[in-house]
């Protein structure tokens, strides 16, 4: 056993200059060994940063606010036909001009609101061998302003004028087959001035109705030789309270399609059997960015005037600008 011990450790001692020498070797080969360090990308600087006040000044913004919305639509329609002497096919040369001017303007800041728009219509056509007729005649004026009372609810005054431009007659044939024409209606024969107070209902753009319980209309006839229209003979004015429902509607209903309809409801407080109507509906289509296809239908119910429903539609292609675009 003592033999054993004395060789392992006389072994042992004999190889530990041999370990020792090649630790000590190590530290001579990483001198000869070419090691790159990673270089930083980032500038690098030594140095003072001085740092200096900067005094903050409030900018003052140039702003104007524009509480003013302004809309102004012109159209102008044209008809055309014509015949050789001999056309078998039958016909009779025509021409037809026919314009229209939409203004609206809407003021609105906070709960306070102001609206006035203005619709002049005015159109005529010749026949070969007639008299001229009007394919068209109308003026009219409303302002309305209104005060907000809840999210969809308003108070509201308004006041309206209607009429037309041009006289309007009522044709028909003599023994011998000429035409001839009766004066019927002109400016002012009739005219209507409406005021009217009450609520305005809006629970959207494109919806609104008023609802005029205190309404006063004036009906005015400044010529003898036309129609009455409700006014006793030998006046020119006549005066009625009333109940009256006006409601709007406009929409794109389909792609650059737009529906507009109007509807009033007038209801005498003297005589609540006697309800006068009025439906007026356009719809317009753009062909391109200047021109238009309109469709144009008005019903109307007023006894004043005949006792049957009157109706009227137009359909025209015309050049159409809208300011601003």
């Amino acid at each position: 056993m003592k033999r054993l011990l004395l060789t392992f450790f006389t072994a042992a001692a004999f190889s530990l200059p041999s370990f020792a020498q090649e630790i000590d070797t190590i530290p001579f080969a990483l001198k000869d060994m070419e090691i790159k360090l990673k270089r930083n990308p980032l500038p690098t600087r030594i140095g003072v940063v001085n740092f200096e006040t900067v005094e903050l000044k409030p900018a003052l913004v140039q702003a104007k606010i524009n509480y003013w919305k302004t809309k102004a639509t012109i159209g102008i329609n044209a008809n055309q036909a014509s015949f050789s002497d001999n056309w078998k096919g039958g016909g009779v040369n025509s021409i037809a001009l026919g314009g229209l001017l939409n203004y609206k303007a809407e003021y609105s800041k906070e709960s306070y609101s102001y609206t006035t728009e203005v619709i002049m219509q005015y159109g005529k056509v010749k026949n070969k061998g007639q008299l001229q007729k009007k394919t068209n005649d109308r003026l009219y004026w409303d302002n309305k302003a209104a005060f907000q009372l809840s999210k969809n609810w308003y108070f509201f005054a308004s006041l309206s004028f209607e009429s037309q431009f041009d006289k309007g007659f009522s044709y028909s044939k003599d023994a011998q087959g000429n035409e001839q024409a009766k004066l019927i209606s002109m400016f002012m024969a009739p005219g209507y001035l409406t005021e009217s107070l009450g609520f305005e209902y809006k629970p959207s753009k494109v919806f609104s109705t008023r609802i005029g319980t205190g309404t006063a209309r004036q009906t005015f006839v400044l010529s003898e030789s036309t129609n009455r229209f409700g006014v006793d003979p030998g006046k020119k004015v006549r005066n009625e309270l009333a109940f009256q429902i006006v409601s709007n509607f406009e929409k794109e209903v389909v792609k650059n399609t737009i529906l507009k309809a109007k509807y009033n409801m007038f209801i005498p407080y003297d005589n609540f059997g006697h309800i006068d109507h009025r439906l007026d509906m356009v719809a317009t289509a753009k062909v391109n960015r200047f021109m238009n296809v309109s469709l144009t239908g008005v019903v109307l119910y007023d006894r004043d005037m005949d006792l049957k429903v009157q109706k009227s539609q137009a359909l025209a292609l015309g050049f159409s600008f809208t300011f601003p675009r």
